[in-house]
């Protein structure tokens, strides 16, 4: 029994540290932890992507599914000028053909040994009994239809590269709507964590206050129920922002969970551009408005190939070769095989029971419509110009004035606070303080994101956001 307490009390002694060791190492336990929970937030930061508004946008047209559709369709419109392009020049082929036919068999002749047989072949339409042909071949159809239709291929590839441009500020439009929507709700989010720690504050104030004997515990129950408001609304602003990370991630990430910010300077707003270089260019470069004419300019060639049916065409041909029963150039008699013939044919229309009287009235309601999209477009793009760039200019004019809303709630908020922790005020006028606070702030910062939607509607207008 005396053994095992010496022993119990000797491995305590055993393992005493010198006390200057231990002092050192609980002073530096702090440091390590902070400096640990710094370089993981900064690999954090370093791990999770910044997204600006550019990137986003390259980002978005990888995968939109509008965008690339009329990517396709752009694609699909070249290669279908080009196939007309190709129908209207000349086609060379290289022809080999081998032809072997039954010989006629001789029924009775006297000059014929019984079983052989004629060097004539059986079938009338066939030259000789073995036929071989090797000839170049060029080709070449002449006609107004032709022409027009290559002139009609170019003006669809024109009006798909309009219609892709289209898709492409949708597409910017709707990126740069949900880049300042998540931005809005940041703002938000870091305006309601502001609101619930004031609130916080205050409710430890009347807390004090109260045990004090200066204010009454219905003061204390006020401010705790004005906390419990704010933390619900800085759940629900998390949880905004949160969905509207989620909305752009959907088209800038295969994973719309992936972690990331999006940097953007709201601090200083860029200046509106005057109206009258706007409106210039909204009216000079409008997607909308060059797909309208584009697509009226291949109505109005639809309609001239249409009545090109009732035109001839003019169909030529040209062969060049061996066309002999011998497959070789000069023959065992020293002729020679190699020859050549052309040939032309001009085919008139006659009578087709109303078919190109049908397609020429076919492509004159798709002209007439045409006309409509065009005139449609042009108003459109007058009425956009303007709604863009009034919202943009209220929204220009309001941010200063904004500013000037949060400065003042903010010193109305500290003097309210100062006068009633020095019993002059009630808590009500410090309640509502705080939730002018809140909103000035709150406007402050949909008015900045409604000046920067506005702005960027207006650059997608006129082409000049990337």
């Amino acid at each position: 029994m005396a053994m095992k307490t010496q022993f119990l009390w000797a491995l305590p002694r055993a393992f005493v540290l010198p006390a200057a060791f231990v002092l050192s190492v609980a002073s530096a336990l702090p440091q390590a932890n902070a400096q640990t929970a710094a370089a993981t937030a900064t690999s954090q930061q370093a791990a999770t992507p910044a997204i600006t508004l550019d990137e986003a946008l390259h980002r978005a047209q990888a995968v939109d599914h509008s965008y690339v559709s009329a990517l396709a369709d752009k694609g699909t419109a070249d290669a279908q000028k080009t196939i007309a392009r190709a129908d209207l020049l000349p086609n060379v082929d290289y022809h080999n053909q081998a032809l072997y036919t039954s010989p006629q068999k001789p029924y009775a002749a006297a000059n014929t040994k019984a079983g052989t047989t004629s060097a004539n072949p059986v079938f009338i339409a066939n030259n000789t009994v073995r036929e071989y042909v090797s000839q170049g071949i060029v080709t070449e159809t002449v006609g107004l239809g032709r022409v027009t239709e290559l002139r009609r291929a170019s003006a669809e590839a024109s009006a798909a590269k309009a219609r892709l441009e289209i898709a492409r500020r949708g597409l910017v439009a709707t990126v740069v709507g949900d880049f300042y929507t998540l931005l809005a709700a940041e703002q938000k989010a870091r305006v309601s964590n502001e609101a619930l720690a004031e609130a916080n504050r205050f409710s430890r104030l009347t807390g004090q206050l109260e045990a004090g004997g200066e204010v009454a515990h219905a003061d204390t129950i006020k401010a705790r129920l004005q906390q419990q408001q704010r933390e619900r609304e800085q759940q629900d602003a998390q949880l905004a922002a949160e969905s509207a990370r989620l909305d752009l991630g959907v088209l800038l990430f295969a994973d719309p969970t992936t972690p990331y910010t999006v940097a953007a300077d709201l601090e200083h707003p860029s200046a509106l551009p005057a109206r009258a270089e706007i409106e210039a260019n909204a009216k000079s470069s409008s997607p909308d408005v060059r797909a309208a004419f584009a697509s009226l300019r291949a109505a109005d060639l639809g309609v001239t190939s249409s009545r090109a049916a009732y035109l001839p065409d003019l169909a030529l041909a040209y062969n060049y070769g061996i066309d002999s029963d011998h497959f070789t150039i000069t023959d065992s008699e020293g002729i020679r095989n190699l020859g050549y013939s052309a040939q032309a044919t001009l085919d008139i229309p006659v009578w087709d029971w109303f078919a190109t009287h049908a397609k020429v009235k076919e492509s004159e309601l798709q002209r007439d419509l045409a006309k409509a999209d065009l005139t449609i477009a042009q108003r459109r793009v007058i009425a956009q110009f303007q709604q863009f760039y009034n919202e943009a200019d209220v929204a220009s004019r309001q941010i200063t004035s904004l500013q000037r809303s949060v400065d003042d709630a903010k010193e109305a908020l500290r003097l309210t606070t100062l006068r009633y922790s020095n019993g002059e005020g009630a808590i009500l006028e410090v309640v509502d303080a705080q939730n002018t606070l809140v909103g000035a702030q709150t406007a402050q910062a949909d008015g900045v994101v409604r000046y920067y939607t506005a702005l960027a509607n207006l650059q997608t207008l006129t082409g000049t956001l990337p």
